[in-house]
C-alpha cells in the first residue's frame, strides 16, 4: 500500500490542502492485522491516531465475570474513537478491540496528530464530528441495554445479519455479546421463536422460517 494515498480514503483527510495530505502520508504509518487478533486491549495507553483503511473491528468490554457486551464496530474509512479519546486523555483502553476481518490501519503519531488538529479545522471537525456520533451510538446501546426489551432486540438483530439469508451461523454467546446480556437469556428468546415457528434451530446455525413474524416484533416496541 506504499503506492497509495491512503488520504483519500477519510473524508476528513481528502478534504484537507495537498501539502498536509503529502506530510500525512509522510509522517502516518501503514500496519496489517489478521483476523482475530487483538488490535488493542485493556491497560495498553494509544499514543497514536488509528485509522481502519480497510477491514472492520469489533470493539467490546468486558466484566470480571467474563460478560462482553460489544460496544460499536469500526469500519473501513472510518477511525476509532476511543483509541480518540484515550489518546487526548492519556489514559489506558477500558476495552478491547478485535479484528473481525483482515485489517489494513493508518497510524498517526499523536505529535503528528496534535499539529494537524490545531492547524486544520476541517480533520478538526471530522475528527471530532466521529466522536460525537460515536458517542450518541454508545448511548443507544446503554438505553437498549437498560430499557429494550430483549425479545424486540434480539428479532432485529437476527433480521440484521440475515439480511438477504435463509439462515445465519452464529451461537447463542456471541448474540448474548451483541446485545449485552446473558447467554441463558437468549437461549430461551431463541426457543420461544422456534415455538413460533419463526425459525429453527441447530448447532451453530439459526434458520429463518418466517421473517415477517420476526420484523413484526422488531417493529413492536
Amino acid at each position: 500500500m506504499t503506492d497509495i494515498d491512503w488520504t483519500e480514503r477519510f473524508k476528513g483527510t481528502v478534504a484537507l490542502p495537498p501539502a498536509v495530505r503529502r506530510r500525512l502520508n509522510a509522517t502516518a504509518r501503514v500496519i496489517h492485522i489478521k483476523r482475530g487478533d487483538q488490535v488493542f486491549g485493556p491497560m495498553n495507553i494509544p499514543d497514536s491516531l488509528f485509522f481502519l483503511y480497510d477491514g472492520r473491528i469489533r470493539v467490546s468490554q468486558s466484566s470480571d465475570s467474563g460478560r462482553e457486551i460489544v460496544l460499536y464496530r469500526v469500519d473501513a474509512g472510518e477511525s476509532c474513537v476511543l483509541t480518540t479519546a484515550c489518546m487526548l486523555a492519556e489514559e489506558a483502553y477500558n476495552a478491547e478491540g478485535i479484528a473481525e476481518t483482515d485489517v489494513t490501519a493508518v497510524v498517526l503519531p499523536k505529535v503528528a496528530f496534535d499539529r494537524l488538529a490545531s492547524e486544520e479545522d476541517t480533520f478538526r471537525n471530522f475528527v471530532f464530528a466521529a466522536y460525537s456520533r460515536r458517542l450518541i451510538d454508545m448511548l443507544r446501546v446503554i438505553d437498549d441495554v437498560a430499557f429494550g426489551r430483549i425479545d424486540v432486540r434480539l428479532a432485529e438483530r437476527l433480521l440484521t445479519l440475515g439480511d438477504g439469508l435463509k439462515e445465519i451461523r452464529t451461537t447463542h454467546q456471541v448474540l448474548a455479546s451483541e446485545l449485552g446480556t446473558a447467554r441463558e437469556v437468549i437461549s430461551r428468546v431463541l426457543n420461544d421463536f422456534h415455538k413460533r415457528d419463526l425459525i429453527s434451530q441447530s448447532r451453530g446455525v439459526i434458520a429463518f422460517t418466517d421473517k415477517s413474524g420476526l420484523a413484526a416484533i422488531a417493529q413492536s416496541a
